[in-house]
């Protein structure tokens, strides 16, 4: 009689398979929560940035008026369009995340308040980009500044 090699327990474990894709799994309040940090990020860096090419005004009036030549250009001012779109979103978004954690009905109306907050950020980024790109527009394509 042979005695048996197996160890004691319940026997063999699943191995999950592997993930694939997003580790978000498409969450709506995952994706916001990203988008959240990401526009903070963005929008901390843009202040940070700005408040050095201001200072300059104090050190030397002619590189802060060169400086800001230099940001009189069609692709800063799609910059500027997309720094507009993450600081209302994040303005929007930070609104719904307050909601949510002062609000009893917050976390039971999350999904629907994110789709507000797109709807909103829409509303009001369509005729911000409109008026936010006119200029740059004309210069590019009608020829006169």
């Amino acid at each position: 009689m042979s005695q048996s090699t197996a160890l004691p327990g319940p026997g063999p474990v699943a191995v999950p398979p592997p993930r694939r894709g997003s580790v978000y799994r498409g969450v709506e309040g995952m994706w916001s929560w990203v988008a959240h940090r990401i526009t903070g990020v963005l929008t901390f860096f843009f202040l940070f940035a700005h408040v050095l090419d201001t200072s300059l005004v104090r050190v030397s009036p002619d590189t802060y008026d060169r400086i800001i030549e230099t940001y009189k250009n069609p692709f800063v001012n799609l910059l500027e369009v997309g720094l507009v779109g993450a600081v209302l979103f994040h303005a929007l978004n930070g609104i719904r995340v307050t909601l949510i954690d002062f609000w009893s009905k917050g976390t039971r109306l999350q999904r629907p308040m994110l789709w507000v907050v797109l709807a909103v950020w829409v509303v009001l980024m369509v005729p911000g980009v409109y008026f936010m790109l006119q200029h740059t527009v004309r210069v590019m394509f009608g020829g006169a500044a």
